[in-house]
């Protein structure tokens, strides 16, 4: 191992001095510092150069900053906007607009990009699906927004059902049981195509489940023969970027995505893509309309940074992604490989969430604790780092193998130099796993 290869060559990042460092960096790359600062680059930007001092509101109100090395979740914010989208949010802060305006011209302007017939901006994937829901049932009874009950348990229309694998259950189902439908469960293809009748309005495919059950190919083509159209969740599921127009060129006439997930929009952003007729009865049921979307509004902020998001995605590639994941985790490997019994790999699941998994697996009777006792240490050192809920985990899901004793990193969402962060303190957890009290076991991985 060469010289410049050993982890204490590694150069050292502090907290403070990492914090010196970003803040510096900022003022020629116009981003903001890493782990909060005095200056809020946005302001200068959007307000005529000012420089004064800006109160950081985490820090006034208590809050800790976590780096994220877990992914996309929604309890640790999801992603950190690129610094073109944050500007966007920023600039469209400034100024009043016709909301409903905004909302056709930004999901004109989205569809056209992504290779879709149309679009509608929503506030988050369950969101969209909520929407989508209430497009199928608007178009299958010829009914009005103000129409769709927004309650569960409701149903008010004889065209109702909504069709699903029964192996395709999962939480979100509630984002459709607010249209007051009711749900019909096939098992096999046979099922299917006897499930599809007379008062279904729409079909529902979980992209990323683990058990596939009847193709995506088979579910579109049984649906088309009835007259039936076809939702997917796809919420987690980019990159590859061209997933954004992969699953509607498939034939599926609505597709759920996340807009603050690896698109790297606003948190509360989502996408609800297909063919104009249902993105178009979407929109009629969002806010500022007195139905079932009221209580999803969009801000024009968070349209706007959706725009502004799906521009910066389409500039970058999947490769240049990748790598800048994989270079950030070489330094990781640099910094552990040494530590006795220490192994490392990486992996990328198939579907959802498919970017690069960095696997530090370890005895835990060598190292002297569990990946768990050590994912909840690094928790609560400062900084705060999160680590990927599989670490630890016992079952497999979401097409990432059972890790029990492994920690599992994602560099994607981290700030620039914060994988030095990342590495030492995994180095000093792993070299010195004691510390005082016991550790509550975390829950399991959660469906993102």
């Amino acid at each position: 191992m060469k010289k410049s290869d050993t982890p204490d060559n590694l150069p050292s990042y502090s907290r403070r001095r990492f914090l010196r460092a970003s803040q510096a960096t900022v003022a020629a790359l116009s981003a903001v510092p890493v782990l909060g600062g005095t200056t809020d680059i946005l302001a200068v930007t959007v307000s005529g150069g000012s420089t004064k001092p800006r109160p950081d509101y985490y820090d006034k109100l208590g809050v800790t900053k976590l780096i994220n090395a877990a992914g996309t979740y929604t309890e640790l914010t999801s992603a950190v906007m690129p610094p073109p989208v944050r500007e966007a949010v920023a600039q469209a802060a400034l100024h009043p607009v016709h909301l409903e305006e905004l909302q056709q011209k930004a999901g004109e302007y989205v569809a056209q990009r992504l290779k879709a017939e149309g679009c509608c901006i929503s506030c988050g994937a369950s969101s969209a699906i909520t929407l989508a829901t209430a497009a199928s049932v608007m178009a299958a009874n010829n009914c009005q927004p103000l129409d769709i009950p927004g309650r569960i348990g409701t149903p008010l229309f004889p065209k109702n059902e909504v069709v699903v694998q029964k192996i395709h259950h999962y939480e979100y189902d509630v984002a459709m049981q607010l249209c007051g439908i009711k749900f019909v469960d096939v098992v096999t293809l046979d099922d299917y195509r006897q499930a599809l009748g007379p008062n279904t309005a729409m079909t529902q495919y979980f992209n990323a489940c683990d058990a596939v059950g009847i193709s995506r190919e088979d579910w579109i083509a049984v649906a088309h023969e009835k007259g039936v159209p076809c939702h997917l969740d796809a919420a987690a599921d980019m990159p590859p970027i061209s997933n954004l127009w992969k699953y509607t060129g498939m034939g599926f006439d609505m597709v759920s995505f996340s807009g603050g997930k690896d698109i790297r929009g606003p948190q509360n952003a989502g996408l609800l893509l297909g063919r104009k007729q249902y993105t178009d009865l979407a929109q009629r049921n969002i806010c500022p309309v007195d139905s079932v979307g009221r209580g999803m509004k969009v801000a024009k902020e968070q349209i706007v940074g959706m725009v502004a998001a799906v521009d910066w995605l389409l500039a970058q590639t999947d490769e240049g992604m990748d790598q800048e994941s994989r270079d950030r985790m070489a330094v990781i490997v640099r910094m552990v490989r040494d530590i006795p019994s220490v192994k490392t790999s990486i992996m990328v699941p198939e579907v959802a969430n498919h970017v690069p998994h960095l696997m530090i697996n370890f005895d835990p009777d060598l190292i002297g604790a569990s990946a768990r006792e050590l994912r909840v240490r690094l928790r609560t050192a400062t900084p705060c780092i999160e680590l990927n809920p599989h670490t630890g985990s016992t079952r497999p899901s979401q097409g990432v193998p059972a890790q029990p004793n492994a920690l599992v990193v994602t560099t994607f969402l981290l700030n620039p130099g914060e994988e030095y962060i990342v590495a030492r303190q995994i180095r000093k957890a792993l070299k010195n796993p004691k510390s005082v009290g016991t550790y509550p076991p975390p829950p399991p991985p959660a469906v993102t």
